[in-house]
């Protein structure tokens, strides 16, 4: 602590009363007259060196503070020194990241990632001094301070990780609420498309169903010997143009559809040859026959017999040889055309 210069010595001067017994409010031989002293400017100057401590009050740490810090840091540092000396059992606490005596000596700012900053410890040396503590009632009281915030960390910490816990559960509800929605959609979609579909096959079942009616296949014991588009040596074009029934001879023909009779007579290698033609312009080629039942200009309906099966013409055996036309003259499949209508060949 700063203490001022002693005062000098007054000079000794021998007493002259050397020998005479004590007498109360008389001199004593041990005790001379002594000189008179004055404190001057000079003997009273306050000593300048490491020890003089000037104190700043207002933000910051004080300076009056600063041996009292260091004293409650080395006490804790200690095991609680000062604790031992007023008779107190030590306290043992922690010091998350102090700072060192030198930045408190220095008055530099608190360092980051100090838990306890300089301006706290100074405060609570401070406060423990005017209620005339002790050192070892400052560590306490630092000690105090350091848990609180210690605790205070803590709660921060958890209510951090329950807040997150709770994102974090509302998020996976969130993303299962949207999976389990998205599924339903899709099964929703999936199942009215089947739906769709169903009615869709019904619905053209039916249509086949009233077409079969008013459509007929064009004979009856049969065999299918040749298909459309099959090659062979046997075909001009080398490629078979119609769809052969094979039947024994005289098996019935009948009208596939209603319509009129557009020709009817021989016909070179297609023999006797007999063509319907439908209302939509498609034209049926019935040809080998071995008779024709039916005249040109005539109208025929579904099912109405219009000649009978035969070998005339390019023929290797009994059949009826069936061709399917457009409208504009093209040969097709007549089994497709013929499924198409809901007949099963």
């Amino acid at each position: 602590m700063a203490s001022n210069r002693p005062a000098p010595e007054a000079p000794f001067i021998p007493s002259q009363y050397d020998g005479d017994p004590f007498v109360y409010g008389g001199a004593r031989p041990d005790e001379g007259p002594f000189e008179e002293w004055n404190p001057t400017e000079e003997s009273v100057r306050p000593v300048r060196g490491r020890h003089r401590v000037g104190k700043q009050r207002g933000g910051g740490l004080a300076r009056s503070s600063t041996v009292l810090g260091v004293g409650v840091i080395a006490a804790v540092a200690g095991g609680g020194m000062a604790s031992a000396q007023t008779g107190k059992p030590p306290v043992s606490i922690s010091m998350p990241d102090l700072p060192s005596v030198g930045s408190l000596i220095s008055e530099e700012e608190t360092p980051a990632g100090s838990a306890t900053a300089l301006s706290d410890i100074a405060a609570v040396a401070d406060e423990v001094t005017e209620q005339g503590g002790s050192g070892s009632d400052a560590g306490e009281a630092l000690h105090a301070r350091i848990m609180a915030q210690v605790e205070q960390q803590q709660s921060q910490a958890e209510d951090k990780a329950a807040a997150e816990a709770v994102a974090a559960a509302e998020k996976e509800a969130k993303e299962k609420a949207a999976a389990a929605k998205k599924a339903a959609e899709e099964k929703a979609a999936e199942e009215k498309r089947k739906a769709e579909e169903e009615a869709k096959q019904k619905a053209e079942a039916e249509r086949l169903a009233e077409l079969a009616r008013q459509y007929a296949l064009p004979t009856s014991s049969y065999t299918v010997s040749s298909t459309f588009g099959q090659a062979g040596a046997y075909w001009a074009s080398g490629q078979h143009t119609g769809l052969d029934f094979a039947a024994p001879t005289g098996t019935l023909i009948k009208a596939v559809h209603t319509g009129t009779i557009t020709s009817a007579g021989w016909d070179g290698s297609y023999g006797y040859k007999t063509v319907l033609t439908l209302d939509d312009g498609t034209e049926i080629w019935y040809a080998h026959q071995s008779s024709i039942s039916v005249s040109v200009g005539q109208q025929v309906n579904t099912g109405d017999v219009i000649g009978r099966v035969g070998s005339t013409g390019n023929s290797t055996g009994a059949h009826l040889h069936l061709e399917v036309h457009t409208g504009s003259g093209a040969g097709i499949d007549p089994m497709a055309w013929l499924q198409s209508k809901g007949l099963t060949v």
